[in-house]
């Protein structure tokens, strides 16, 4: 059994522990037993895809609670899913003083985040995230949300966990891609904040959920999202601070968006996005090509495309990037590479360069 870390997530408002190893269970029954003691009601949501594991990871946990299962895939992070879990709450009776534990990737997290920002105007909720993505950057630092047609994340609040339950023992049970589709986010990590976490994951990728440095990979993930997430909670700064993570996202998203969520999984769209941001980065000046052929070398050892698999519409993908929460007065905010583990925001690109960058991923006019 690997050692148990844990990172510690400080706002304005709130801390609270993420704990991160094999065989978290006991821990987090003793803390459910204490709630359950004080007065508060508990329910979950769980992923459908996790669902089947359940028993072997947290044994009988959930016997005793309340249980909505949600379907797998990002059409579950929509407003009549959300209304439904709405429902699922207010049917349990469920007061101020309720516990709901969202136990899934960064789908159910987002859902359940925002449906326990919402519900009776707040309540308390325990993250347990399931999958790499999950545990090293949705289930980390209160974004919550769902998806509307017009685009990713637009409707959401920011709203804390009260802790992070991060099992690595979920990770085993994951199909090959859903668990590459997460390297995306630790990459990208690297990338924008951390060059000695870029230069491991370059010579020695992550290959499997069993990799004896994956604890600790995850750890130092973690920490590089909590100490942004404590200098800019809420994404307020007028440079960099937490937009920075969104390295690649800008691209991503709207590579989801057009393909219709579901056909990419959410680290395959980042991946590609990621490749894009470093030609960006390169066609900026930023950085050399080297760099970029660094990058996406980084990000194809770990399995993750840097290709539209089909083209897309370049025109479909810019309309979609006009749509993204990032944009201000009308302006696309994207995300640059300074050097290779140091990022910054630019206010605008020129239309030209970002079709051409487009281009270059496989997208086409």
């Amino acid at each position: 059994m690997s050692s148990i870390h844990t990172v510690t997530v400080e706002t304005a408002l709130s801390t609270y522990p993420i704990r991160i190893g094999s065989g978290l269970r006991s821990e987090l029954e003793k803390q459910l037993e204490e709630l359950v003691a004080s007065g508060a009601k508990l329910a979950a949501l769980v992923d459908a895809g996790v669902q089947p594991s359940i028993k072997e990871v947290l044994g009988n946990l959930l016997d005793d609670i309340p249980t909505m299962t949600i379907p797998s895939g990002e059409k579950s992070k929509s407003l009549s899913q959300y209304e439904e879990v709405l429902d699922f709450l207010a049917a349990q009776r469920l007061d101020r003083g309720g516990i709901l534990l969202a136990i899934g990737g960064g789908v159910v997290g987002d859902l359940g985040g925002f449906a326990a920002a919402s519900y009776m105007r707040g309540i308390r909720f325990i993250q347990i995230p399931t999958t790499v993505l999950a545990m090293v950057d949705s289930s980390i630092g209160g974004k919550t949300g769902v998806n509307i047609d017009a685009g990713k994340n637009l409707v959401g609040a920011f709203h804390q966990p009260i802790a992070v339950y991060a099992d690595i023992e979920f990770l085993h049970t994951l199909s090959e891609r859903e668990f590459v589709s997460g390297l995306a986010e630790i990459i990208k990590h690297g990338m924008l904040a951390d060059r000695a976490l870029f230069d491991k994951l370059l010579d020695q990728p992550i290959t499997s959920s069993r990799d004896d440095c994956l604890a600790e990979i995850i750890k130092w993930n973690c920490e590089i999202k909590a100490a942004v997430v404590k200098a800019d909670e809420k994404e307020l700064a007028g440079s960099g601070g937490r937009a920075l993570l969104n390295l690649g996202h800008t691209f991503g998203h709207a590579i989801e968006n057009v393909a219709g969520y579901g056909d990419y999984l959410h680290g395959e769209a980042i991946g590609i996005g990621l490749a894009a941001a470093s030609r960006l980065s390169e066609k900026l000046g930023f950085i050399a090509k080297d760099d970029v052929d660094l990058s996406i070398q980084a990000v194809s050892g770990l399995g993750l495309p840097t290709h539209l698999k089909e083209p897309l519409s370049i025109d479909a993908l810019y309309t979609a990037m006009t749509r993204d929460k990032k944009v201000k007065s009308g302006v696309i905010r994207f995300v640059v590479m300074k050097e290779i583990g140091r990022a910054g925001t630019i206010e605008s690109a020129d239309a030209d360069l970002v079709r051409e960058i487009w281009r270059s991923v496989g997208a086409v006019d």
